[in-house]
């Protein structure tokens, strides 16, 4: 890996980014740069052309209240989480092709994630079982 600046972009008619302009520094190979720069963020890029085509299923908690049928909250149908599950067509490292249903991974920053078991070599899907970072108390 290297340190990247963005130079520029371009973007459609309606906004969407197509395309991102960079360089890379040559002299921070594996994220060290020899004049004590530091990053602000990191982006993993992965190359479209090779990518396994998937779907990943964000689970989060099922209700925004941590005790739903309590009267003071209402019918407990009020405090469903509309957010509980968000599922993101994503394109995934190659390496992942082969993965079978019950496999677990680690999501740099994003969690734990199994396979399901209805996944399919044209489809596959993983479910989050554990977020690295929850804001859940």
């Amino acid at each position: 890996a290297y340190l990247v600046t963005c130079t520029g972009y371009e973007a459609d008619d309606d906004g969407n980014i197509t395309a991102v302009h960079c360089e890379y520094d040559p002299e921070t190979k594996g994220g060290n740069a020899p004049d004590g720069r530091r990053v602000r963020g990191t982006i993993h890029w992965v190359e479209a052309g090779s990518a396994v085509r998937a779907t990943v299923n964000l689970y989060d908690r099922l209700f925004n209240t941590p005790n739903p049928g309590d009267e003071s909250n209402g019918d407990f149908l009020n405090n469903l989480n509309p957010d509980s599950l968000r599922v993101c067509k994503c394109l995934l490292e190659p390496a992942l092709k082969d993965a079978e249903p019950g496999d677990k991974f680690q999501f740099m920053r994003m969690g734990y994630f199994c396979v399901d078991k209805d996944s399919k070599p044209d489809n596959i899907i993983f479910n989050r079982t554990v977020e690295l970072n929850s804001s859940w108390k």
